[in-house]
């Protein structure tokens, strides 16, 4: 038996503990079940496993023992009742939205989203029948002023990909139910053990799983947490009938990667910070504001930080480039939370299809990069980064 589910233990304990399942064997690390199907004791068996008056597994599309364990640990992180995993994090998106609505149903969402998810919410859903409107997220007055008869759902990041704005979360949640919709909150940024958007009034949450849960650039994966209700009335049976997965293989990496989730995540936390200082006062970096103006919803929601640092460097696409080509230690990639400092332009990558007037007005702006703090020593990191500034 999982300790969790004996007692309430805080989130460094849940992340190793929540969710075991032992064989007969008793082993110590989770099992990986690598199998499609399952077989019964008799028709009967099979029979009534099928209509759910038997317990166990049918089909690894449907559910699987270790991915179960996933589900259930994060459950516990997250203070869900209920979580379901996907094979990716824009699985995970796709599935939260679309298990929602139907034609003739309208959709409320932040413009500041990851590339992918922009296009779920302006291209895919529309070609379904399902409207969508995008607004500035930090505007409480857009949020309800968006608000149709037919809207079912809001969506949001915070903090945003890729500038890093924050959203108040529990004001949105309640400008939704005011109007009969629900709020999905994509949490990647902030992690579960800074935010926890369900305690803040949402109702979903969303993760990529192969940023920081895996954490390590080893495989992909997503995961879908509510109440029970919310995930049997819009997610389970989405899932077992169109088949966005999780493999078991994926499941048990992402296991092992929650263990030091807590331990990886707070030491880039504090290596992102110390970046975010040393940059405020250099020459080539645009200055941001002295008084961060979300700072006091920050205060309210987040318990730590980020592991990102987002700063723009001046002289546009052709200093960013140089800056980023300069760099040693720190590698090019569009990803983020990995064990590995990596750098973006989001511009060029994660953004690219925006028209330049639609990044305009998400600030991401030629000079923006993002750097993903990673596990080495935040001297090294920080070395170099001043010393790529020198190419800028």
């Amino acid at each position: 038996m999982s300790a969790s589910t004996k007692r309430k233990y805080r989130p460094e304990t849940e992340l190793v503990q929540a969710g075991i399942l032992r064989s007969p064997f008793g082993e110590t690390s989770e099992a990986l079940f690598l199998t499609q199907g399952y077989v019964y004791d008799s028709s009967t068996s099979a029979e009534k496993r099928f209509k759910n008056e038997e317990p166990g597994y049918q089909y690894s599309r449907f559910a699987n023992p270790t991915v179960h364990m996933f589900e259930q640990r994060m459950a516990a992180l997250e203070g869900a009742q209920a979580a379901r995993a996907t094979a990716t994090g824009m699985a995970a998106v796709t599935t939260a939205l679309m298990g929602q609505v139907r034609a003739g149903d309208h959709v409320v969402a932040s413009k500041a989203l990851f590339g992918s998810c922009l296009y779920v919410v302006e291209e895919h859903l529309p070609r379904y029948g399902v409207a969508s409107t995008l607004i500035d997220g930090t505007d409480l007055g857009q949020w309800r002023k968006a608000v149709r008869p037919n809207t079912k759902t809001f969506f949001l990041e915070s903090p945003t990909n890729p500038a890093l704005e924050v959203i108040d979360i529990k004001s949105v949640a309640e400008i939704a139910h005011a109007a009969g919709a629900t709020l999905v909150v994509d949490n990647v940024f902030s992690t579960p053990l800074f935010q926890k958007p369900l305690t803040l009034g949402a109702d979903c949450v969303v993760y990529s799983a192969t940023k920081h849960i895996d954490g390590q650039g080893r495989c992909l994966g997503g995961v879908v947490l509510g109440s029970e209700k919310f995930i049997q009335d819009h997610i389970h049976t989405l899932i077992r009938q169109t088949g966005p997965s999780l493999s078991p293989f994926n499941a048990w990496v992402l296991l092992k990667g929650l263990e030091t989730l807590a331990v990886r995540v707070r030491r880039q936390t504090d290596t992102a910070a110390a970046v975010a200082v040393a940059l405020a006062e250099h020459p080539k970096v645009a200055p941001g504001r002295p008084d961060h103006p979300q700072a006091e919803i920050v205060r309210r929601q987040m318990t730590g930080g980020s592991t990102l640092v987002a700063f723009e460097i001046k002289g546009g696409k052709a200093a960013a480039f140089r800056f980023q080509d300069a760099l040693k230690l720190i590698r090019i990639s569009n990803n983020l939370g990995d064990a590995k400092s990596l750098i973006t332009h989001p511009a060029t990558t994660t953004h690219q299809r925006l028209t330049p007037a639609a990044r305009a007005e998400l600030g991401i702006s030629d000079g923006l990069v993002r750097l993903s703090c990673g596990l080495e020593h935040p001297d090294d990191i920080m070395d170099d980064v001043m010393t790529a500034l020198k190419a800028a």
